[in-house]
This record gives C-alpha cells, structure tokens and sequence, in this order.
C-alpha cells in the first residue's frame, strides 16, 4: 500500500451524516462497509445494497464475471467464482483464491530514507554491554518443559514482596512445553535455542536464570553464552526443593544490585520496534495498519529499527516488499522464505488460504491476498533493509522483515528473542496479549472495539473511519506512544497483567 492510496481515505462519500461505505482506490471494484448496511439501502455511487451486509465486509462496485480477478488496494484480491451484480455483498460465497503472477521488480522502488528534522530521545536503561532496555526485569527461563513448574515456583516466589525494588518492574518465569524428545539436527530445536539465547541476553532482562532438569537436549552454558546470568540443574541441585531454594537465594542476593538502575534520554535509534497484528477485520488494512505504518516511518527517520514479520501474511503482497528491498539479495530472500511456506503448507495437506482465521472472515477478510495487502501496511513506505530467520538477532537499522507464523505468541517470541524492546499490536475484533519483557501496546482499528474493551486498548484508530483524524495524525499519536511506553509509561496489556504465558517458540520438529 503507497501513501497515495492512502490519501483517498479522505474521500469518502457520505450517505445521512455518516460515510457508510468506504472506497479506496478509483481502480477497485469494492466498497467497504463502514457500518452495517440493510437490504434495499441506496448507498454512494447509486448503488442499491442486495442483501444485509456487516461492517467491514465488500460490496461489489460493478457487475463482476465468474472467474473474473477482484481487485482492492488496486491489487488482486482473487477471483469471482459466480456472477456478482452492483450492490452484492463480496465474500466467501461468492469470492475466491486465483494463481498470482507476480512481479517481484526488486529494488525499483528503494528511495532514500529522510531523517528526521528534529532529534528525539526516549528514556531508557543503559547495560553495561551497550544495549538500551525499555523495562528492568529479572528473567527465569526453563530449558525444558521438566523443568517449567520448578522455574515458576521461583518467579511466584517474589510475587508482592519487591515493594522495596521499585525499579524492577518484576521477575518473570518464562516456560514453555518443548526442549527434549527432539533430535539435536531438527530446525525447531535450533528455534527453540535461539528463542532462550535471545531472551537471556535481552537488554529488558537485568539478569537471567536459566532452570535446567538435567537430561534435556539443550545445553544451558551454550543458552547463556555471554549473557548476564546463572544456571541451575534440578538433577545436580538434590531436586525440585533444594533448586527452588537455590534459585531464590541467587536472585534475593542480586535485588539490591538490579534496582539500583536509572533511567536516562537515549536516542530513538536503540528503538527496536517489534510489529504484530491479531484478531484483524476488515478495517485492519486501512486504519490502524495505515496508522502504525506512518508511525513505522517516523521511528526509521529517527534511526530506530521496526520488525515486520507474519510471513504467511505477507503470501500475495510480497511484491510490495521486493520492490522496496535495498538489495536483490534482501529481496530474494523474503521470495525463498514465502516459497517455503508454501510448499511447508502443501507437504502437510493444507493451503496457506486457510489463513484469514474464522475471526478474520467473520470480520470481512476474505482471502490471504486481502488480508495481507492490509497486513504488510503495518511496515510503513520505507526501504526493506535486510530479512531475518525465525529468532535470529536483529543487527540492522530501518524497517527489516523476520521469518514466523502469523499466530501471535510464536511471531512475537521470535521478535522479542531478536531484540526488540517495544512491540506495537494491532487489532480490529480484539485481542488478549502481553509480551514480557516488553511492553506491548494495543491499537483498535475501529471505535466500537475501543470503547467495548477500554481496558486492553492503548489507542483508538477508528478515529480514521469516523473521519474525525487522518492517517497522519494517528501515525503521530502512535508514535508519541511509542516513545512514552518506552520511557516506561505503562501499557493496557501490563496493567492487566499479560506477558507470562506468551513465550510460545516455534514447533517444527518431529517429536519422537
């Protein structure tokens, strides 16, 4: 999506006071919906709507052959498999996946990135290695699912007795349901190392320990590597008892030492901003996606980092990336990793339109070439600077592309063991999520979803669909956010509580 289709969100033509459908670009042959529509109610362009159609859904523009392309975003977005009249509501009856060719144009539309007028800072923690933390947390990870209950216990231990540390913001157990039963070769036992190693030398962690059991496959020296931490073995320890102890006498004895921390003005530069989207509808794509993209955009002009990852919501918009890509070999391997997916889908009898989720659909995504033109919005209009394997550690500045499923927790631990210190969450029916260490801020596409869950929602972009706020200013509301969160301004997810059970490292592997 380019800037000059955003701009034909300013217009939308009004129908009693209120738009009732939205059209974004002169090529489309879509309407949206902006709000329910009845049966028989004339709508913009002369149309007369067919059938009751839901907020957020498609409404045809013009009479549509079978087998005829779709398109939205003036991109493909499938084929009719029926004949569809002016007026028809446009979904899964009657719209459906098509073979895309398409043209990957690498490099052809890299620009050069403008800085950024003014110099802004956010308020950060220094590590004594370089590295600027958002939060100050102490981290318990387990090694292997054995492992787990011994770690949480450790973390449960200091629940409502750090009231004298008010600079650590809390010890959390990080477990997860793998580590053994894996062949040492197998990928998703190389994802789940790099998933621990990430985050125990993650700059929001302080300090680390790391439980082992004993006999898993993972070796917690190598997780550890440099990181600041310790390592205990329940096998080596006298049991679960004596490792709990053990574990709670390392971290009591360190408290004094982790809260004497001081936050000061770093540059926007150390902001590595991780960009997830959950529970979208068919709004997602062209308000709060839009919206974050412009804030994407202001975050690299200041030298910050943002990380677009859901490759399997990139499948059929890949293109917009190549064109971006500073290099063909950047852009080529965004390609590989797209044909992967493809053929990791086919090898297990399944197709990649499987995803929109039910949720998606329900919310008017149709197709996975809608759902990810919208999707990919959320990156901004900059250059693609490099792409990254599932949890690899992000080194390069400006807008970079990291290989993960679109199911959030798994794409979100990739991005966090990568090194972002700020994720930024989008949504259009709702989402439940933290991310521990990291402060997660949570973005509704539409006014009816902020104001029916006020407690999980940090900024409200349906402001754009009520055209009370362009794009523009909502990007720049995010991105005042994005500062104050990583100052340590809390968000909705932290102040509910979320971020301990999301740690979700990818599964690859054949369990024996």
């Amino acid at each position: 999506m380019n800037q000059e289709l955003l701009k034909q969100m300013n217009s939308v033509e009004s129908s009693i006071g209120r738009p009732s459908t939205l059209l974004l670009d002169p090529a489309d042959d879509v309407l949206i919906a902006l709000r329910p529509i009845v049966s028989g109610e004339a709508l913009a362009e002369g149309l007369v709507a067919q059938s009751d159609i839901p907020a957020g859904h498609k409404v045809a523009r013009r009479t549509i052959k079978e087998n005829s392309g779709i398109r939205r975003y003036n991109s493909l977005i499938g084929v009719a498999t029926e004949l569809i009249e002016p007026g028809e509501h446009i979904h899964t009856h009657n719209l459906g996946m098509s073979d895309l060719v398409r043209d990957y144009a690498f490099c052809e539309g890299v620009t050069p990135t403008r800085a950024a007028g003014t110099t802004r800072t956010f308020n950060g923690y220094v590590r004594a290695d370089g590295q600027v933390a958002t939060r100050n947390y102490i981290g318990v990870l387990s090694s292997v699912n054995c492992s787990a209950t011994a770690a949480r216990m450790i973390a449960d231990h200091f629940k409502g007795r750090l009231d004298a540390y008010p600079n650590i913001d809390g010890i959390v157990a990080l477990t997860h349901k793998r580590g053994c039963g894996l062949d040492s070769k197998v990928e998703g036992v190389h994802a789940l190392r790099r998933c621990i190693a990430g985050y125990a030398a993650h700059p929001n962690f302080a300090r680390i320990l790391v439980v082992g059991l004993g006999c898993e496959v993972g070796n917690l020296q190598d997780v550890l590597g440099g990181a600041p931490g310790d390592a205990l073995v329940i096998q080596q320890s006298g049991g679960t008892a004596a490792a709990v102890s053990a574990g709670i006498k390392l971290i009591e004895v360190q408290l004094d030492q982790l809260n004497n921390v001081q936050r000061v003005p770093v540059p926007l530069s150390e902001l590595k901003v991780a960009l997830q989207c959950g529970g979208s509808d068919g709004y997602s794509g062209v308000s709060v996606n839009a919206a974050l993209g412009a804030a994407v955009d202001m975050v690299v002009q200041h030298g910050g980092t943002a990380i677009l990852s859901e490759t399997t919501e990139c499948y059929g918009a890949e293109h917009v990336l190549t064109r971006r890509a500073v290099s063909r070999e950047v852009g080529e391997k965004l390609v590989e990793r797209v044909k992967w997916w493809d053929a990791f889908a086919k090898d297990h009898g399944m197709v990649i339109n499987n995803n929109p989720s039910p949720g998606n659909k329900a919310g008017g995504l149709t197709t996975i070439y809608e759902k990810s033109l919208g999707s990919i919005a959320k990156g901004g209009t900059t250059n693609l600077m490099a792409v990254y394997d599932y949890a690899e550690r992000v080194s390069e500045k400006g807008l970079v592309f990291m290989d993960a499923p679109a199911f959030d927790p798994v794409g979100a631990t990739a991005q966090v063991a990568g090194g972002a210190n700020l994720m930024c969450f989008t949504t259009g029916r709702g989402s439940a999520f933290g991310c521990k260490p990291v402060p997660s801020l949570k973005l509704a596409s539409n006014t009816e979803l902020y104001t029916r869950m006020p407690d999980d929602m940090d900024i409200n972009c349906g402001t754009i669909l009520d055209g009370s706020e362009t794009i523009a200013a909502a990007g720049n509301r995010i991105f005042e956010a994005i500062i104050a969160a990583a100052s340590g301004v809390k968000t909705s997810s932290e102040r509910l509580g979320y971020g301990d059970e999301e740690f979700a490292p990818w599964d690859m592997g054949c369990m024996l």
